[in-house]
């Protein structure tokens, strides 16, 4: 499965679009007025199904990720030099960046789960999800959100 997570332009708090292969909507992302970025994600139908709340008293970048309005962990970034790296601890992925911070590897052992890149050349920060299982949806948005959310927190 391929989904595109697209940021909106002039927007006032930080929204993207998240289509699938077809140009359909699957998700919609709706930035949060707090501190650090709080992003809250909605289905096609307009209902909350997930939550990523950045933790700004920590050390390295921390996102907390939430569910249905559950908590189920967190994607953290860990401390590394030129090559940026991530991990998901609710499910034990590991997710590789490249030195230019534009491609993103999510792997589960030595099973790569999926793909994340983004766009060059466009107008707003758009990237591109692919997926090998449809579950993993969620998660692939929430990496996705939270690569970007860091990135823009830095510059």
């Amino acid at each position: 499965m391929i989904l595109q997570v697209k940021q909106k332009l002039f927007k006032l708090l930080d929204s993207y679009d998240i289509t699938d292969e077809y140009g359909n909507v699957v998700f919609t992302v709706k930035g949060k007025l707090a501190w650090g970025h709080t992003f809250l994600v909605y289905d096609a139908y307009g209902n909350e199904v997930g939550m990523l709340k950045e933790k700004i008293m920590s050390f390295l970048p921390r996102f907390e990720i939430y569910i249905h309005g559950y908590y189920v962990g967190c994607i953290s970034k860990r401390f590394t030099f030129f090559i940026p790296k991530f991990d998901l601890d609710y499910k034990d992925w590991e997710i590789d960046g490249d030195i230019l911070e534009w491609d993103y590897s999510v792997y589960d052992g030595q099973r790569k789960v999926m793909q994340v890149t983004k766009e060059i050349f466009r107008l707003s920060d758009t990237y591109q999800c692919y997926i090998n299982d449809e579950r993993d949806v969620l998660d692939a948005v929430m990496i996705a959100l939270a690569i970007d959310a860091e990135k823009c927190s830095r510059n």
